[in-house]
């Protein structure tokens, strides 16, 4: 490798530049969205320096309070918390925040205020912090309307009223995907230009995937047609090779693997979890804008899991995400039971 020629590069397409690039599309813009995701970029930098270095700076362990749903905090979980509201809050840009950490939403006093909502899960998967493996960021924006003061119904819109959806990924590299309702785009952080570079542009997910991704340790509280489709999955009827299973169990990087290679995300509704353990406003809804955009298909068991509309902040739904002949496989299955 030519080092001396690759630290000549500046011609490289960084996020900043991909976005300003975009935004020249729209004439009519004022630069607000740009600068609201900046923002955004600069928690996820932020946050992948302080996984990093999680175990040195004496980061991993509980924080010795409860989140919302039940799960004791990480003392990285208050930490990518604060910092992500801090981000976002002094952009300017935004008017109400949601954060799975928050049992309340966050609205932006009126002289910091903008016309953007950000709802984000700010670590995801963070169980897996004390292990090392890939955790991250998902974040989805709603664009409002500016003439009336800012309630809770902005925010519990359908997902396919999103604007933009993506997360970021901590991992062996750290990787940000995006769409902004025009395709996905992954890009990768390089450390020492502390910049994103476009690694993945136009990301379009296998038609039909080998790899199917749920916990099986579940499987016992499974509905029919769950049952029906990881079976076919082991031990297929047509003589095609069995479907092989990877489970990491932090959302983002299973869904990343599954948008790159093709397959099936699983988190069925069970006995236990009627409706689901996934939220559909953090969690659900921006992986599902993203599956889309990428030429796959998001599914609940009842219907399009972007035509869901929520009644709750913290509302949780089952969801099928992934290519998009493995999830008609399993919307035959749940047609076929009613």
């Amino acid at each position: 490798m030519d080092h001396s020629a690759d630290a000549q590069r500046t011609d490289l397409m960084t996020i900043t530049r991909f976005v300003l690039n975009q935004q020249s599309n729209h004439p009519e813009s004022r630069g607000d969205f740009s600068i609201l995701l900046s923002h955004i970029v600069l928690g996820c930098k932020f946050l992948c320096s302080a996984v990093n270095k999680a175990g040195l700076a004496k980061l991993i362990g509980l924080a010795g309070e409860t989140n919302v749903q039940g799960e004791e905090q990480k003392k990285l979980d208050v930490l990518s918390n604060d910092v992500f509201i801090k981000a976002l809050v002094s952009s300017g840009r935004t008017c109400i925040l949601v954060s799975e950490e928050d049992e309340e939403a966050t609205f932006v006093e009126a002289s910091k205020r903008g016309k953007y909502c950000v709802v984000f899960d700010p670590l995801d998967g963070s169980s897996n912090i004390d292990c090392g493996v890939s955790i991250g960021t998902i974040f989805g924006i709603y664009l409002i309307k500016e003439d009336h003061e800012p309630t809770i119904e902005d925010v519990l819109q359908p997902g396919k009223n999103m604007l933009a959806a993506g997360y970021c990924m901590y991992g062996s590299s750290c990787t940000l995907v995006l769409s902004t309702g025009s395709g996905v785009n992954g890009f990768t952080l390089d450390p020492s230009l502390g910049e994103f570079i476009l690694t993945h542009p136009d990301i379009k997910i296998p038609k039909k995937g080998k790899i199917y991704s749920v916990n099986e340790g579940n499987a016992k509280n499974w509905d029919d047609p769950t049952t029906k489709y990881v079976e076919n999955c082991k031990y297929p009827r047509d003589g095609s090779s069995p479907k092989s299973l990877r489970y990491i169990g932090s959302m983002v990087a299973d869904v990343h693997r599954t948008l790159l290679y093709g397959g099936i995300f699983l988190y069925p509704a069970d006995k236990k979890s009627p409706n689901g353990k996934l939220r559909v406003l953090y969690e659900v809804f921006p992986m599902s804008f993203l599956m889309e955009q990428a030429g796959g298909q998001a599914f609940t068991g009842n219907q399009r899991a972007l035509d869901l509309v929520p009644k709750k902040l913290h509302e949780r739904s089952p969801i099928f995400l992934g290519s998009y002949e493995d999830v008609e496989e399993i919307k035959a299955l749940y047609a076929a039971e009613e």
